[in-house]
């Protein structure tokens, strides 16, 4: 089942990226008392009441003038209504009402988006005096919160797997659901309306056409799919900053739906920053991952021009070995269904079990082959190997000491794994438990 996606949304500096590091654990996003701080990291995944979801801090506002801060607003409540499932509206306790606060709340009160009111700043239990004045928002009862001091996070947790659990439909479990994700204008809607035979999405040249994050079901073979184009971004010289952000918070959600992520990029371009940073994403959320390389013709073909290629996509995105490329033109019809043969292989690889005689059969031929590593005369010992879930495959091995056992002879069970059962395309998890009852990972 898919993660649902909760995105925290407010003026620059109310606390935003503060509450994000506390409710994830870690101290992830950069936090200054200063406008526009927040950088790379925008997304991790959390959990309450053994709920999981994927959260998001639209951080990164960068204003020059009360007009840029009110636009800018605006683009971050867009996103929100356009990605997330549960949206958190922050305000600023200590400042009170704006102005701004009200123009945002406006826009998500008319979605019908659930939205939960977040009051930051709030750090006694005495409300300020003009505290009540949130109301005028019409989103509800205000949560006064600290995010600093961990005060009212609890409440607001709550708050929000009720709301996913309110809001969880059924899903066609048979459709393989297959987002394309890639930098604006790389090619996206031109792919699935090829593979769909129809003008379904709007095409043009000026990157950013698709508002949306849309969902097109379709059969192929007898077999059912559900293609998801991941919404695009205007193209504005003064926000380039906040349009790769807000590229990436619209492929997260889509990522976090699907069971394959389309890396589409550029054949004249290669793995940009951008397309690192989604294929990160895709990669952490173990959800499939093809990596489709576009507009091929226009590439200068010699003896060995794709193998070279691939080597170079091989490089860059060094931490997603398993995934596999495909070389398409969208305009020529160049091995375009093919893409689609192999999403539907890669779902299979993910959804793929290992039976537990035959897994641990190959950990002791692996052992054999290759002596787990020592140190000062103790050996790493596995006494027992289990699958126990699919998509991702999540392997689960009882060891004697998790301390011995180093990354690299991780990396070499994964890969005798590999070679016996392929599952190309897809990452592969691991937990490592000591025979005490200590867990890792």
């Amino acid at each position: 089942m898919s993660k649902p996606v909760v995105a925290v949304v407010g003026r620059p500096n109310v606390g935003k990226s503060t509450f994000f590091n506390k409710i994830v654990g870690k101290r992830i996003s950069i936090v200054e008392d200063t406008p526009g701080v927040t950088r790379d990291r925008i997304y991790a995944e959390a959990e309450w009441r053994s709920v999981h979801f994927a959260l998001i801090d639209t951080g990164g506002i960068e204003p020059n003038s009360s007009d840029a801060i009110l636009e800018k607003m605006r683009e971050q409540a867009q996103v929100a209504m356009e990605t997330a499932d549960v949206i958190l509206f922050m305000v600023d306790g200590k400042e009170g009402l704006t102005s701004a606060d009200k123009d945002v709340a406006e826009m998500l009160q008319r979605t019908g988006r659930k939205t939960i009111l977040v009051v930051n700043k709030v750090d006694s239990p005495k409300l300020p005096e003009d505290y009540y004045d949130f109301y005028e928002l019409g989103l509800g009862e205000p949560h006064a919160v600290s995010a600093a001091n961990m005060l009212g996070l609890g409440e607001i947790l709550d708050e929000v797997v009720t709301s996913i659990a309110a809001g969880t439909e059924d899903e066609d479990d048979d459709a393989v659901k297959i987002a394309v994700a890639g930098k604006p204008n790389v090619g996206k809607s031109s792919l699935i309306n090829c593979l769909l035979g129809e003008e379904r999405v709007i095409v043009s040249e000026i990157a950013g056409t698709t508002r949306d994050s849309i969902d097109t079901p379709f059969e192929k073979d007898g077999k059912k799919y559900v293609l998801i184009d991941t919404a695009g971004v205007r193209r504005r010289s003064k926000v380039t900053g906040d349009i790769e952000r807000y590229s990436v918070i619209r492929a997260i959600a889509a990522i976090e739906r699907c069971d394959v992520c389309l890396l589409m990029i550029d054949a004249q371009d290669g793995v940009t920053e951008q397309d690192k940073k989604i294929a990160g994403i895709a990669h952490e959320a173990g959800v499939g991952i093809i990596v489709v390389v576009n507009k091929w013709d226009l590439i200068e073909k010699q003896t060995n021009t794709m193998k070279e290629y691939q080597k170079r996509i091989a490089s860059e995105l060094s931490f997603m070995s398993y995934a596999q490329a495909v070389f398409i033109s969208v305009r020529e019809r160049q091995r375009v269904l093919k893409v689609i043969d192999m999403a539907e292989a890669v779902a299979e690889n993910r959804a793929l079990r290992i039976s537990t005689g035959q897994l641990n059969s190959l950990v002791s031929d692996a052992v054999m082959m290759k002596q787990p590593p020592s140190d000062k005369g103790k050996r790493l010992k596995i006494y027992y190997a289990v699958q126990v879930a699919v998509k991702p495959p999540l392997f689960s091995f009882q060891i004697n000491s998790r301390e011995l056992m180093h990354f690299s002879y991780a990396r070499y069970l994964e890969n005798k794994i590999r070679e016996a059962y392929g599952f190309e395309g897809t990452s592969l998890k691991f937990v490592f438990r000591e025979k005490s009852g200590k867990n890792g990972s």
